[in-house]
């Protein structure tokens, strides 16, 4: 995939022409913005990015979730105030959906929203900078341009291994090592796009962010993206309590709130604040001191008896350091200053909240929000496929027990019957949901199998919505995850069942990418929402899905797909789920979901059987060893060959793929099975008979295969007529095989596949070694 474009002016276009910064303020510009960061990476590029752009966009964010403290309120207003006053444009992401994904709140939208507003009152209200200010809600900034964001955080997904997106896991308040959610991994990556959608020049977020900022910075190496984000890191706030590096909400007594009267304030500083006379190293007071008080009124006074020293005004930290270390500052003198600055910064917040009625309710709203549980969310329940849900004591009329009996004969499982029974007996038009990844070549399981199933559907009465999934294709690295060569297979694909006699009544062909583009406001919801209810390793398991299994090493990508193939159930809002047995674990994640929700009518599971390759242990027809399994293009001359080396034990039923393409291909298509042998031709009407005479020697392996041959070529033929006389289809089929020849000994997708699994697997590897 190509790297997605930056639309952000280029530093050396963005001054108007023949406009200078002169060195001198570029020298200011870059002293007020370099105090903003405990840590800046790296300062040339900064110095740089001043002197050539007039008004560099600088990206801040916070997540809506409860109170806020000190550290959220009022470093951030000091921050965005010298930022814009050396020219900086700011755009504050409002991270609702992220606290969504982070569960605050028991998930709900509502009230996460009336936090954000409430958390644009307090900032207000203390005094900050609203010019050259934008406060941005990254839902409706998503929603508006979901076609740029998305593709963008799939394919940073793409990019990295599970393990890399691990280490970031800080910024969501976890570490790698925690029970995860899915949703965590998605958020990385979001956080990750966030910069380069918002096309900032300067990341300014704490240094517990870093990490996910030097992601998006390599990023921009591998794509070869203009303009690396400058990464502006500020010093994290401790709690009041020893040992807490981190200002923290969980326990409200350790932290001074925005919100907090003069008298909690008071009662938290001289309580609970740890400040040991003499001490300076973790002194928590000294650090609101240096990073607050400070910086905000730009010094500092005690009040104290004459005895003692009298008043004294201070104007660095390090006068208060040396008095303090000296013992000529007191502890509880430094609290009673401490407390005073605070209640004075703070007090204009609670005039506000008194007096102005709209801060007043949205204050009322979030304390309500913190003492009333969560309800599972109305939008979640709200998914309907508007079907009835109980079969207790159904009666079902002929038509619909004929329905059912087509139905069922395509599903070697069937999850639950008795609701099957119920939606084909009171649903005339039931939707079916099935699907496919653009990828290479089609083998005959996906071509034949899906057209004789589709066939059966429609005569059922059932719509079939078919998800052309390229994006899908893309997240599993298919066609080294480039877009437009999926759509030509998605589109050779389609060809393909029209020529082999799909019924193309009641049958729908979506794509992804254009389905959730358009509606990409009802879907993304959905994807997060499932990622947040379901841990990695629920997720891991359904690695099968995408031809992986749980111990392989993953991309972030492969985390992402089970989330969204079990949200297009829900998206399409089908009835029924028809896909192979391989894909069953994500279509339980979905009945689960279900019950997550408590959502009625959860989608029907018809998982049809897996068609085995044609050599011996092959339990799924796979397109990596092409001699293994029959295509839908292959000439007749293919066929024979790979039909007589297949295997096929003499009197064996079992394990033996021959009678597995007798059984699911020529008798579902057929209705019967032709034998020509030297005795007298036999016509089979089931299989049962056939695996008789096999198991009983009546029937030769030999005149078996012959028969087979036979039975597929007169299946295949058609496809390669189409192929040959109508131009479309004969270019699609070119394109197609020129990527083949690009890698003769692999499709092209199980190549790229390969060695991206390579090289995150010698990455974890490294990754090991560093931590022992």
């Amino acid at each position: 995939m190509e790297a997605p474009s930056d639309n952000a002016p280029t530093q050396d276009s963005s001054l108007a022409s023949g406009l200078q910064i002169s060195d001198e303020e570029v020298e200011r510009r870059y002293n007020v913005v370099k105090s903003v960061g405990e840590q800046c990476i790296n300062d040339d590029e900064l110095r740089n990015l001043l002197a050539k752009k007039a008004a560099p966009v600088c990206y801040d964010g916070f997540e809506p979730s409860g109170r806020m403290h000190l550290a959220q309120g009022l470093m951030k207003i000091m921050n965005v105030k010298k930022l814009t006053s050396a020219g900086c444009r700011v755009k504050i992401w409002i991270a609702d959906w992220f606290a969504f994904m982070n569960n605050k709140l028991g998930g709900d939208l509502k009230k996460i929203r009336i936090v954000g507003e409430y958390y644009k009152e307090i900032f207000q209200a203390a005094g900050m900078n609203s010019e050259n200010v934008e406060f941005l809600w990254s839902s409706d900034e998503i929603n508006a341009r979901g076609d740029e964001y998305w593709p963008l955080v799939m394919d940073i997904a793409c990019r990295n291994s599970l393990a890399k997106i691990k280490r970031c896991m800080p910024i969501t308040g976890h570490c790698e090592t925690d029970e995860l959610s899915a949703a965590h991994v998605l958020y990385v990556c979001m956080q990750c796009a966030d910069p380069l959608f918002l096309e900032a020049d300067i990341c300014q977020l704490g240094m517990d962010q870093q990490t996910v900022n030097l992601l998006a910075r390599d990023y921009c190496d591998e794509t070869k993206r203009g303009n690396k984000p400058v990464i502006l890191s500020h010093h994290m706030l401790p709690d009041l309590i020893q040992g807490q590096t981190k200002m923290c909400k969980s326990d409200p007594s350790s932290a001074i709130f925005m919100d907090d009267d003069e008298v909690e304030v008071n009662k938290k500083i001289s309580k609970k604040a740890f400040c040991l006379p003499k001490i300076l190293e973790g002194n928590t007071c000294l650090e609101y001191v240096k990073y607050i008080i400070l910086p905000w009124f730009s010094e500092f006074t005690v009040e104290r008896d004459k005895e003692f020293g009298g008043n004294k005004t201070f104007n660095n930290f390090e006068d208060i350091a040396a008095d303090y270390e000296s013992d000529k500052l007191h502890p509880k003198v430094l609290k009673n200053a401490l407390s005073k600055a605070l209640n004075k910064i703070l007090q204009p917040v609670r005039d506000h909240f008194e007096t102005n009625n709209r801060a007043k309710n949205l204050l009322k709203q979030d304390k309500k929000n913190r003492v009333v549980p969560t309800a599972p969310s109305k939008e979640m329940e709200a998914l309907s496929v508007n079907a009835p849900s109980s079969a207790s004591g159904l009666q079902m009329s002929e038509e619909a027990e004929h329905k059912y009996n087509i139905v069922r004969s395509i599903g070697e499982e069937c999850i639950q019957e008795d609701e099957l029974k119920n939606l084909l007996s009171k649903k005339p038009t039931p939707i079916c949901y099935d699907g496919f990844e653009p990828s290479g070549r089609m083998h005959i399981a996906q071509g034949v199998m899906k057209v004789t199933n589709v066939n059966k559907l429609t005569l059922a009465g059932c719509h079939v919505k078919i998800w052309i999934a390229d994006w899908f294709a893309q997240l599993n690295n298919k066609l080294g995850g480039d877009l437009e060569k999926i759509r030509v297979v998605g589109e050779y694909f389609k060809e393909i069942w029209q020529a082999g006699g799909m019924n193309p009544e009641k049958v729908s062909f979506l794509w992804a990418s254009e389905e959730i583009s358009c509606k990409g406001d009802k879907y993304w919801p959905l994807v997060l929402d499932i990622a947040r209810r379901n841990n990695l390793r629920r997720i891991l398991r359904c690695g099968q899905i995408m031809g992986r299994s749980e111990t392989e090493v993953l991309s972030a990508a492969q985390i992402l797909y089970p989330c969204m193939q079990c949200a297009d159930i829900f998206f399409l809002e089908a009835d029924i789920c028809q896909l192979g047995m391989d894909q069953r674990k994500v279509n339980m994640l979905a009945r689960e979901y279900c019950d997550d929700i408590k959502r009625k009518n959860k989608p029907i599971i018809l998982s049809h059987h897996m068609l085995p390759g044609l050599l011996e242990g092959q339990e799924k027809m796979s397109k990596s060893n092409p001699s293994s399994a029959i295509f839908m293009e292959d000439d007749e001359d293919a066929v024979n060959e790979k039909i007589n080396k297949a295997h096929c034990p003499e009197k064996t039923v079992e394990s033996n793929p021959c009678l597995e393409y007798v059984k699911y291909l020529v008798l579902p298509r057929f209705t019967e099975f032709v034998v020509e042998k030297n005795g007298g031709n036999k016509t089979f009407t089931s299989f049962e008979d056939i695996a008789a005479d096999y198991e009983s020697g009546e029937l030769s392996d030999k005149d078996l295969k012959k028969a087979l041959i036979k039975a597929l070529n007169i299946m295949l033929q058609p496809v390669r007529d189409h192929f040959k006389t109508n131009e479309r289809a004969k270019n699609l089929l070119e394109q197609v095989q020129d990527w083949r020849i690009l890698f003769p000994a692999l499709e092209v997708e199980e190549t790229v596949v390969t060695l991206v699994h390579r090289l995150a697997w010698f990455e974890n590897v490294l990754d090991a070694r560093r931590k022992a």
